[in-house]
């Protein structure tokens, strides 16, 4: 029986290492695509691989206490042997146990599975760990969502203005919306071939946001539809940085545009064109205040005088819009004398003609 506690010892101990290098083998196999898989799919996957694991140390930790208790019992009865007969304690055949740290082969070790979420962690370890925030499920500034998007970041690295482009939630909305590389880049490009320098990028874009909706070959249709017109590379970059909304009309209206012009101006191809190239504006405004000024020039000046000069001794010559008792330039070049006076001066005709006498 002396001799049958020091082999059973030995006997335990490999079935032991045995079992250990098993279990780091298994673990080997099966963890890693595990790992693999559980971006995919949910955190119930990652907490239950967790939870098996814990439950595999706990029933080890347990098989060790016991196998502890075993050669706690060997030991007491191998004090009582003689000295000659002495056999290695188990505190020796312990050490001699491989263990995690000392003679397990490195490549085993590269193989252990990752710490359990589980795991306790220190207070140092726990102020290294970076913890970003939450994607907002609604906002009302994009400012929230800059971390999270890659597009918004390339357009504020450019210069846009995000800020007046959420003033617009359909815009801001399609903003969240698109991929950089293959909805944005392209209209860059598009801008930059048309000669928009990349420190005017960002102001065009943060005043013309709808070009992010345009489709593609319809800008390049716009395009053409100038060059017909014999304007030249040149002038059209410079009608697109002064009008950033010149690309977002149609060929249809930027033609009655253009015919327009000609028209009540009464100029010439030549002279029309270079009018729309120093005020490329005329083109996207509204038309409106232009026929209205139209009307005044075509009026005599020196009639305009006259009754601007009336209003003035009246105490009425307000041409702001914003302000009250506003004087249109319409009315004002455009009634006859008997209207102007009743309905803009307040005043009779015969007033109104004294008045020319002390001129």
């Amino acid at each position: 029986m002396a001799l049958l506690a020091p082999q059973l010892s030995r006997w335990f101990n490999s079935v032991k290492l045995c079992s250990f290098v098993k279990a780091t083998q298994v673990t080997k196999h099966s963890a890693r695509p595990g790992t693999a898989l559980v971006a995919s799919f949910s955190a119930q996957a990652l907490v239950s691989s967790d939870t098996c694991f814990l439950q595999g140390k706990i029933k080890t930790h347990r098989t060790l206490l016991s196998w502890n208790s075993f050669q706690s019992a060997n030991t007491n009865r191998k004090k009582s042997s003689a000295e000659s007969t002495r056999l290695p304690s188990v505190s020796e055949q312990q050490e001699k146990t491989p263990t995690l740290e000392s003679e397990l082969p490195l490549e085993e070790l590269d193989d252990l599975p990752p710490l359990s979420p589980l795991q306790p962690v220190s207070e140092e370890k726990a102020i290294q760990i970076a913890a970003h925030a939450l994607l907002p499920l609604s906002s009302f500034t994009l400012a929230d969502y800059v971390d999270h998007s890659k597009t918004l970041q390339k357009l504020v690295q450019l210069g846009v203005d995000l800020s007046k482009i959420e003033k617009h939630p359909d815009v801001a909305n399609l903003l969240l919306r698109l991929d950089f590389e293959k909805d944005i880049k392209q209209i860059l490009l598009f801008l930059k071939d048309l000669g928009l320098e990349d420190n005017q990028l960002g102001p065009f874009l943060t005043k013309n946001y709808a070009i992010f909706s345009e489709d593609l070959e319809n800008l390049k249709t716009r395009v053409a539809y100038l060059q017909s017109k014999n304007f030249s590379k040149t002038d059209i970059a410079r009608m697109v940085k002064n009008a950033p909304f010149l690309l977002s009309f149609s060929v249809e209206r930027l033609d009655n545009r253009l015919g327009f012009f000609q028209k009540e101006l009464e100029l010439n191809v030549k002279k029309t064109r270079d009018l729309v190239v120093r005020l490329p504006r005329l083109l996207t405004g509204s038309l409106e205040p232009v026929k209205e000024n139209i009307k005044v020039f075509n009026t005599r000046v020196f009639k305009i005088k006259e009754r601007h000069l009336f209003l003035v001794y009246l105490g009425k010559a307000q041409y702001d819009p914003a302000k009250p008792n506003y004087v249109s330039l319409e009315k004002f070049a455009s009634f006859p004398d008997e209207v102007f006076c009743k309905e803009i001066a307040k005043a009779s005709v015969n007033d109104f003609e004294k008045f020319l006498k002390t001129l």
